[in-house]
């Protein structure tokens, strides 16, 4: 299990020029100490070739390995685009992760509909992505979320049989870690797993709990955990949430290392 945010995270103080997507970088490999970093394409100030070359080289200087590229609307289709054919932000999405070495593309299910045909027509778009992505050589990550077309393991198993490419993986919301076991198929098939902090001054106190089942949960899990924080925090209580964790991490992993003498 290794550790990773996304610029997400930091998404008012990049949109208020308090932060750049740059300075970022810097803030998660010197402060919070990250093992790597989820890209969210809203984030980026420019898509062009120099820009992310460079993003890249100030990555891999500060020592930590780019997770994924987090798009949203990944499944918003033209109208008049009656196969569901990937948008062309989407395509230019996996441009972008393969220009940054980014293996996958983290990408969300459309908003529930009652519309009898949404699902198929979902499925549809992402049969087309998944063709894409492996031109690509970028592998699909589909998050589940509440209030939309993959709110539970079930419909990510179900999206998985219904495409049925192997460039379609999850990412899994921790959770939903309490319906998912190795044998449903959604653990193994889960290529990064999110884990959201609304709170990280109480998370690096008194959040043992919910970290603990995590951790156990994943014990055996070899991907990324992109710890986000939603709600308000400064980098000191991010900080301090994220060495909580791994402390808590290292005594669950390596409990005889950590016992008292």
């Amino acid at each position: 299990m290794k550790i990773a945010s996304s610029s997400a995270s930091f998404a008012r103080e990049i949109d208020r020029g308090d932060l750049t997507q740059l300075e970022w970088l810097d803030l998660c490999a010197n402060e919070l100490e990250l093992d790597g970093i989820v890209f969210d394409i809203a984030q980026f100030p420019r898509l062009d070739a120099e820009y992310l070359a460079h993003a890249k080289k100030v990555t891999t200087d500060l020592g930590l390995s780019v997770a994924g590229l987090s798009i949203a609307g990944a499944f918003d289709v033209d109208a008049a685009d009656a196969a569901g054919a990937a948008s062309s932000a989407t395509e230019r999405a996996l441009e972008v992760a393969l220009a940054l070495g980014a293996p996958l593309l983290i990408v969300g299910a459309p908003h529930a509909a009652e519309d009898a045909n949404a699902w198929g027509a979902f499925t549809d778009a992402v049969k087309t992505l998944a063709g894409e992505a492996k031109r690509a050589n970028v592998t699909l990550a589909l998050r589940n979320a509440a209030d939309t077309l993959c709110a539970t393991t079930a419909d990510l198993r179900r999206t998985a049989k219904d495409v049925d490419s192997a460039w379609l993986r999850f990412a899994l919301d921790a959770g939903s870690l309490g319906t998912a076991d190795d044998s449903d198929g959604v653990l193994p098939k889960t290529a990064i797993a999110t884990f959201a902090v609304a709170d990280p001054e109480t998370f690096a106190t008194a959040g043992d709990r919910d970290a603990r089942d995590l951790i156990e949960r994943l014990r055996r899990f070899r991907g990324f955990v992109s710890i986000d924080a939603t709600g308000e925090r400064t980098p000191t209580a991010f900080h301090d949430a994220l060495e909580r964790f791994a402390v808590l991490r290292a005594a669950a992993l390596f409990p005889s290392a950590s016992a008292s003498p």
